[in-house]
């Protein structure tokens, strides 16, 4: 079987998956509720229409056009394509979109005519058959990211383009396996063969030697990193001749670290143009952000406080000393404020750092011992499972932090940040955040600062929602805490 047959395939047969899957559930759930609400006995609806008789029809046949008529919906809206599937948030978004709006037609076609319509079947079928759905995109969404990191399922993949702007593409799409593209190639300008691109990605050849590259590593996916020397009318001759071939071909822009919501498209004589939104530091979502934070803190030290009540007597039982370790760290635009933790080291541990600075395990700028003597036998357990960082909720309810964000920088490292560095200081710190959900101190520094700048200029309310899950896998899972 053939690269592209073989892709083909693969994506059929997950299209298949994710089909039956939303079958079984749709099902389900209509049914589910047509049982919940009205058991085996007979409910009719009545269509009234002037001057004839009523037209009357049974449960069964709203429940079975609802079923149809959301399956067509997810089908319509795309979202078992393979360009959105494993990775990202569209197709999670396609799926509340098709379902809100099929849910929408039909509260409109049932006031129109006037129908009866039970809410409690309707209002019990769409969220729970919404979760479910969502649900299950994500188990198969786990099954196949597991499946590419072991090699499988993924778009054999050549980037085309001016040799460093593909090393930035190549070290980007190996940062996320997950999104499915294997890089086995790369095209450049001089097509110099005597060097690797970069480890493990040959260059093929020159931008004469496109298509037998893709054919000699048998690509199914081309991705143009941009070339002085490579018009706008060649570019469109290589689409027509990967279209012959049906090869995918992806346009890598020069944008870096710019999510979604901030990108617009704009045609304009034919050219696809990019506007790019500037960030955005005040306004309603931050105040609803504020909001959320001191809610979600409130409740958290209400409910957590039997676990605060264990940790306080494990920590004083452990060593001498306080229990909790006030420390400097500088917030929003450069205000300083005092972070709270529970101790997890010796009392004198400050006292102790300068004699140590020569043993870091850290990235350069921040300090950290994998095997660190100050750290207490229950501080240990404290920061392999953060439970260190808890009281930090204290701070998040007074405002000093919030519940996502960068990580609370001391005033030392402040001090070596370049100008884009201090970005970073242009929102609140977190508890969590990119950094944290994302290796922690095995990162280098420049991850570090990368992760963070992306959080500043891209914030939103789901990219919260996903780091704090990420958060709860992570502490489950811990990696990178010493």
């Amino acid at each position: 079987m053939g690269v592209k047959s073989y892709t083909l395939s693969w994506q059929r047969a997950y299209a298949a998956r994710l089909f039956f899957t939303d079958l079984a559930v749709i099902i389900g759930v209509v049914l589910g509720s047509q049982v919940l609400w009205f058991g085996s006995r007979r409910s009719e609806l009545r269509i009234p229409i002037e001057n004839i008789a009523d037209f009357t029809f049974g449960y069964t046949l709203v429940s079975l056009g609802l079923i149809v008529f959301w399956m067509l919906a997810l089908e319509y809206y795309a979202t078992r394509d393979h360009k959105t599937i494993g990775t990202g948030s569209t197709e999670y978004k396609r799926i509340l979109d098709a379902s809100a709006r099929i849910f929408g037609i039909t509260a409109i076609v049932v006031f129109l005519l006037k129908v009866d319509l039970a809410r409690g079947y309707f209002l019990t079928a769409l969220p729970i058959g919404l979760i479910l759905l969502l649900l299950g995109r994500w188990g198969w969404r786990q099954w196949l990211v597991a499946r590419r990191r072991e090699g499988r399922f993924v778009h054999r993949t050549i980037v085309v383009g001016e040799r460093d702007k593909c090393v930035h593409v190549v070290v980007g799409i190996r940062r996320d396996m997950a999104a499915g593209l294997s890089v086995v190639g790369a095209v450049t300008e001089n097509g110099s063969v005597a060097q690797n691109l970069v480890d493990g990605v040959p260059v093929l050849g020159d931008f004469s030697q496109i298509l037998e590259s893709i054919q000699r590593v048998g690509a199914d996916t081309v991705i143009f990193t941009g070339a002085d020397n490579f018009g706008p009318r060649k570019l469109r001759e290589l689409g027509w001749e990967l279209e012959v071939l049906k090869v995918d071909l992806i346009m890598a822009p020069a944008l870096t670290d710019i999510a979604g919501p901030r990108i617009h498209a704009r045609q304009v004589s034919g050219l696809p143009l990019i506007q790019v939104d500037f960030p955005s530091f005040e306004g309603a979502r931050h105040s609803a952000k504020r909001a959320f934070d001191l809610i979600a803190s409130g409740l958290g030290l209400l409910v957590l406080s039997p676990i605060f009540l264990w940790i306080i007597v494990a920590v004083r039982r452990d060593s001498a000393g306080p229990v909790w370790f006030h420390q400097e760290r500088v917030g929003l635009n450069g205000n300083v404020f005092r972070m709270i933790k529970f101790r997890s080291m010796v009392a004198d541990a400050e006292a102790q750092l300068p004699t140590l600075l020569d043993q870091s395990d850290g990235n350069g700028v921040l300090f950290k011992l994998r095997a660190d003597p100050r750290v207490t036998k229950v501080g240990s357990v404290l920061r392999r499972y953060s439970l260190d960082e808890l009281p930090q909720l204290i701070n998040v309810f007074r405002g000093d932090m919030a519940l996502v964000g960068p990580r609370p920088p001391l005033a030392r490292e402040v001090e070596s940040y370049d100008g884009s560095a201090r970005r970073r200081l242009l929102v609140k710190p977190g508890i969590t955040g990119l950094w944290q959900v994302s290796g922690r101190s095995d990162l280098s520094w420049e991850d570090s600062i990368r992760l963070d700048l992306y959080y500043v200029e891209n914030w939103s309310p789901t990219g919260d929602v996903i780091i704090l899950y990420r958060t709860i896998r992570a502490i489950l899972r811990p990696a990178g805490a010493y």
